[in-house]
């Protein structure tokens, strides 16, 4: 029998992309990003696209860019060839009965599944996921230069053009009081309606992290993004108890099985939801939900998506009822290289969710062609990170 959404063949492209600055954080130092683009090609000419992106290769959680593709190609792609590509819930079963783990790679896939089913039926992807509640999500801007008179200036431009007014700022590399005062000092400079919230991308020990916070919090910080290790939730649940202002978890945060723990043991007041960290657009879903259920406050976060990745996370942020911390959905801005026909729109400190069907976002085919890693015109791939600021 025919299908005729068969699948016939997935390709998994690496895209290397300079930073518009060195992007710093207390795990690495990041001057390029690295994103796997996944194209899925079905036998009623529909192509579904997908991203899977990591922070800084193996420097701030266990898949890469390459190992992503690696699977992709090795086991994911094989494993589903042939199958119905219209029923994308019993494809992704099938991915799930042949490969444990690999979250992102399997986002990738399930991205580009969800993507195509949404042309193939006329439908955003927002739609095909309940439905949108916002045409337009908030989007805050991590200032990550590691120099304070630096993100001073660059928080002041982003407010003046009316993209950004809220900040993240990573921290953790430097002695807590140091990072307290460059902290205090953006604040008190952007005053008191600016909202500022700190990433600590677990630098510190669970001492260090109780006064940090307390000291953060004289400072002005409205949120404290994953302080201590991801693997002490006990840890995280004493400073979510004492803590006078929020405690997020992210990297601790690796679908809906630990969102329910986190809720259980009362150990964030905010959840990163991540698409491709917590394994998929539906699993992400879930995430949101369960935190719904159990009180916490929500905060659309990313792993520097470029403008794919992007476009997925904003249509799901999109039907979450509550979304108290905004977004981190700027990826795309913090690259050198556009990627899309069109770009996405940010305006009045927002992104706007595109209304096409799927995505409703287009491959600009010759930038891609320009910037993938095995093109004509690549002969080295460019770093993703370094160990100094």
């Amino acid at each position: 029998m025919t299908v005729p959404a068969r699948i016939d063949l997935i390709e998994a492209i690496l895209v290397d992309v300079p930073t518009i600055r060195p992007h710093v954080l207390s795990v690495t130092t990041m001057n390029a990003q690295t994103m796997v683009i996944v194209r899925l090609y079905s036998a009623d000419d529909i192509v579904g696209i997908g991203e899977a992106t990591t922070i800084g290769g193996l420097a701030y959680g266990e898949e890469s860019p390459e190992g992503i593709k690696l699977a992709i190609d090795t086991y994911l792609a094989p494993s589903i060839i042939g199958l119905d590509g219209a029923r994308p819930a019993a494809t992704m079963a099938a991915i799930e009965a042949i490969a444990v783990g690999n979250r992102f790679a399997k986002s990738a896939i399930e991205m580009a599944l969800l993507d195509a089913q949404g042309k193939r039926c006329g439908l955003p992807l927002s739609e095909m996921l309940g439905g949108r509640v916002r045409d337009t999500i908030p989007v805050l801007w991590t200032l990550a230069s590691g120099d304070t008179a630096s993100d001073i200036a660059e928080a002041e431009q982003m407010i003046a053009a009316r993209r950004h007014n809220i900040f993240k700022l990573k921290i953790g590399k430097r002695a807590v009081a140091d990072d307290v005062a460059h902290v205090g000092a953006i604040k008190r400079a952007l005053g008191s309606d600016i909202s500022i919230r700190v990433d600590v991308n677990q630098a510190w020990g669970e001492a260090a992290a109780k006064r940090g916070i307390a000291m953060l919090a004289d400072a002005g910080c409205d949120l404290v993004e994953q302080p201590i290790a991801a693997s002490n939730r006990a840890g995280m649940a004493r400073l979510t108890a004492a803590s006078a202002i929020a405690i997020m978890a992210d990297e601790a945060l690796h679908g809906p099985s630990d969102a329910y723990d986190f809720a259980i043991a009362g150990a964030a007041d905010v959840l990163a939801v991540k698409v491709s960290q917590s394994g998929g657009l539906r699993a992400a879903k879930a995430v949101g939900q369960i935190g719904d259920a159990a009180g916490i406050s929500l905060y659309g976060g990313t792993m520097l998506e470029g403008a794919v990745g992007t476009a997925a996370a904003a249509h799901l942020f999109s039907t979450f009822s509550k979304l108290a911390f905004g977004t981190e959905q700027f990826g795309p801005l913090l690259l050198t290289e556009e990627l899309l026909d069109s770009p996405l729109t940010y305006a009045d400190f927002a992104l706007s969710v595109p209304t096409g069907p799927g995505l409703g976002i287009d491959i600009d085919e010759s930038a891609l062609a320009r910037l993938r890693r095995d093109g004509p015109q690549r002969s080295i791939h460019l770093p993703t990170s370094n160990s100094g600021n």
